[in-house]
């Protein structure tokens, strides 16, 4: 089993200070043990989870799937606290694992990131309760210059992820389609292995392997199979 782990802390000092981020590195490490798995890359990311825009996320889930891996978080609120973007990331076809949650399937990571939301919410709410008994404090004392009260919020709507199309409903189509998705994923390693000398099929070939990218099948790479990858870019 190979494994793409992906690491997430909110605030900057907690990445500096390594706060949370141990903690997760610490989980994945354990989980990859048990399994007997192979981590391949790691990916670390210091973001809100309310965030959709999240680039190393983006490159973890391009890695992951690539190379046929699994990307493995800590625990489902390191991935996000919006239930619509983890739903959506279920349904986009990249294997992914909790560790606080292994065994979980399709349905209850899905009740479960209904629930992360639902108390990332109820966080926010107790907040802005907060927030305002103390305002009222200070407003009804006259206290001044003891600290500013902050305004925490959410700026950014909850978007969800959106998948490409699948083709039409005929079976070759489909499979073909799928096969021009796979190309385009794997363009950007293309050309940076061609901007690294390798020109020959059989030189991509072997570069590909190397880097552990699998062919739309999940096999190894031969010169055919680099020759129809190519073939499906230029069209």
């Amino acid at each position: 089993m190979k494994i793409v782990a992906y690491r997430r802390v909110s605030r900057r000092k907690q990445a500096q200070s390594g706060l949370g981020l141990e903690a997760q590195e610490a989980d994945i490490q354990r989980f990859a043990k048990g399994r007997d798995a192979r981590i391949i890359a790691e990916y670390t990311e210091v973001e809100s989870g309310r965030l959709i825009e999240r680039p190393q996320l983006r490159a973890a889930l391009h890695h992951a799937k690539v190379t046929g891996a699994t990307l493995v978080i800590a625990k489902l609120d390191r991935l996000s606290r919006s239930a619509s973007f983890t739903l959506a990331l279920r349904d986009s076809g990249v294997k992914f694992v909790c560790c606080d949650m292994p065994e979980a399937n399709d349905l209850t990571i899905g009740v479960l990131a209904v629930v992360a939301q639902a108390e990332a919410q109820a966080i926010s709410r107790r907040t802005r309760d907060a927030l305002q008994v103390a305002r009222k404090r200070i407003a009804q004392t006259g206290q001044r210059g003891h600290g500013a009260i902050r305004r925490l919020g959410n700026p950014y709507g909850a978007a969800s992820l959106t998948r490409a199309g699948k083709g039409n409903a005929a079976a070759i189509a489909r499979v073909q389609e799928r096969a021009k998705l796979r190309a385009l994923d794997l363009a950007p390693v293309l050309e940076d292995i061609r901007a690294g000398g390798a020109k020959t099929l059989s030189s991509i070939a072997a570069e590909l392997n190397s880097r552990e990218m699998i062919t739309p099948r999940g096999g190894k790479w031969h010169s055919s199979s680099v020759a129809n990858l190519l073939r499906r870019l230029s069209t």
